[in-house]
């Protein structure tokens, strides 16, 4: 990087990072002694940097520092002239410079994409009275005994091990996701502190932590976000959490937790978003829950009983999670209650907590992780409106007043046991981008309506009892036929079969259960059997012909594996 010095001399910020310059670090930086900001970190510079350039920066309060190929070639014993309150670095390591413990009033600390190991007493946890500290990216650490004190500390994504570290009341937000910490939650939440807890955001996700939850929260409650989603956790939810009652965020996500969810949690009326997915909790839905609720994810757990009719007094609720659970009974015909769902306007939310820290504002989002068009999708604003009662054993019709949530965008209702028609009401759902009613005993026509829903990008009506043709010259020929399978009676592009519907008295009235077996007989009996065979015959012919169909079509099917388990997992539910 050429540099001439030309009239900088008075210049005080040079702020150079995030960019590709290349080359050697000039040597008259050094020249700018009014520089109180220098920054050149993430860019190509090679070579090595020493005191020579920062040993007469005597007013310098701010440094960035750090490139890939830069090489760190500071003297062990060199004390710098100045005492700086922030500290960006990246690419060092084994360890930090020495320069730093020699920066006693440093305030913000951020090291990046270097491969640095601490053990417990390292001076590094108290040289200074940090108030920010990010440590990011293969980062090495034995957290067992260390005591934090930043007010703001993140250190997320690296391989940080052993036990939970302890904090101190100074500490609002800890961040300490994706790490291999292991243990239990004990020695943070239940160790003794002098003062009463600032903390306010807790993320301890995707590690290895086990045992319960600890009876100890009545201590934290000024926590806002909690998630120890992706663990180990097992027990039952400790009535103390009810005593959370400024909670916005609660994650159990993927834990071993079992038990009914306790009464306590009444108490937290501010929560916005509660996700229990993929423990074992059983016993009802939790129905009392904060009506300020915007999202409730209760998939892949053990609920059971049927879908309470409070759960449409959640009036702000656009995520409606209760998949694969053990839910049976109707659905309850008052969801278009659900204000947020049947408005005229999407309402705007952005899940964050923000801090004020050396004269400006820090935000950190709340991310919330939804299972989408079969993709897990990570939302931390303008939440998609979802309702997902999958993999249950829900029956009876699906209630007209759903077709009123003119705001869902995502409705999931496959691998249950709902019957009737889809009626024309469902095109009124025009901002649907996914549908999937698959494996249920939905019968009648696929309506007219359902061309006009013009964001659909996901359908999925396969294994059913529909019947008649396929709306021609729609986008509903624009998806695959495994949209369509399993319907015997059903026919036209994109499936193969082009022939009419055989005509039946019976057709215009929903079919029982009773006459499902009968329908698909037929179906596959004018497929192989040729017209004017003598009545006689056909109970014998027809069933060695329905045999061979069906070995045909097993064959067929093994060239979409993925189809042949669904069909081998719907078997398995009857």
């Amino acid at each position: 990087m050429p540099m001439k010095r030309g009239n900088l001399s008075s210049l005080t910020a040079l702020d150079l990072t995030y960019n590709q310059l290349n080359g050697s670090l000039p040597e008259n930086l050094g020249q700018l002694f009014n520089l109180e900001l220098l920054g050149v970190g993430e860019n190509l510079f090679t070579g090595n940097i020493s005191q020579k350039i920062l040993k007469t920066l005597s007013n310098l309060k701010h440094l960035s520092l750090g490139s890939p190929a830069l090489i760190f070639d500071f003297d062990l014993e060199w004390i710098p002239p100045f005492q700086l309150y922030g500290v960006w670095l990246a690419y060092i390591g084994p360890k930090p410079p020495s320069w730093l413990f020699k920066q006693s009033s440093l305030l913000v600390l951020t090291i990046s994409s270097s491969s640095l190991s601490f053990e417990p007493h390292d001076k590094f946890w108290n040289f200074a009275p940090l108030r920010f500290l990010s440590l990011h990216n293969m980062i090495d650490a034995d957290m067992s005994s260390v005591l934090l004190t930043s007010k703001i500390t993140l250190m997320n994504s690296n391989t940080l091990r052993g036990g939970l570290p302890r904090i101190s009341t100074n500490v609002t937000l800890l961040i300490l996701n994706d790490n291999s910490l292991s243990g239990s939650i004990s020695p943070l939440l239940c160790h003794k502190m002098k003062g009463k807890s600032n903390l306010e955001y807790l993320d301890l996700s995707y590690n290895n932590l086990s045992g319960g939850l600890s009876d100890c929260w009545m201590h934290w409650k000024s926590l806002l976000h909690v998630n120890l989603g992706h663990n180990n956790l097992t027990g039952k939810i400790p009535e103390s959490m009810g005593l959370l009652s400024n909670l916005i965020s609660l994650n159990l996500q993927k834990n071993k937790l079992f038990g009914e969810v306790p009464l306590s949690l009444k108490n937290c009326q501010s929560l916005w978003i509660l996700n229990f997915e993929g423990n074992k909790f059983c016993g009802g839905i939790p129905y009392w829950t904060s009506k300020s609720l915007k999202a409730l994810q209760l998939r892949s757990n053990q609920f059971s009983g049927n879908i309470p009719s409070q759960i449409c007094q959640l009036n702000s609720l656009k995520v409606l999670d209760f998949a694969n659970n053990r839910l049976f009974g109707p659905i309850p015909n008052c969801l278009h209650n659900i204000t947020s769902m049947v408005s005229d306007y999407a309402s705007f939310d952005h899940f964050f907590v923000q801090y004020y820290l050396e004269n400006r504002f820090v935000i950190y989002d709340i991310g919330l992780l939804l299972l989408i068009k079969g993709s897990e999708l990570i939302y931390h604003e303008n939440l998609m409106y979802l309702v997902d009662l999958s993999s249950n054993s829900l029956s009876g019709t699906i209630p007209l007043e759903i077709y009123e949530l003119k705001r869902l965008q995502s409705l999931n209702l496959s691998h249950n046991q709902l019957k009737g028609m889809i009626p024309q009401e469902i095109g009124y759902l025009k901002q649907l981008e996914s549908i999937d009613l698959s494996f249920n005993r939905l019968c009648g026509e696929i309506p007219q309506s359902m061309a006009s829903l013009s964001y659909l990008a996901v359908l999925n009506l396969s294994f059913n009892n529909f019947t008649g043709k396929i709306p021609s010259g729609t986008q509903l020929q624009g998806f695959t036929n495994l949209s369509y399978i399993g319907n015997p009676n059903l026919y036209g592009p994109p499936l193969t079969n082009s022939y009419p519907q055989v005509e039946n008295s019976d057709n215009s009235k929903p079919r029982e259960e009773d006459d499902e077996s009968e329908a698909h007989w037929w179906s596959w009996f004018y497929m192989g059997m040729e017209i004017g065979f003598a009545t006689g015959f056909w109970v014998v012919l027809g069933v060695i012909f329905f045999n061979r169909a069906c070995r045909h079509a097993y064959f067929g099917f093994l060239e979409k594996l993925h189809v042949m388990v669904l069909i081998k997992l719907n078997h398995a539910r009857r």
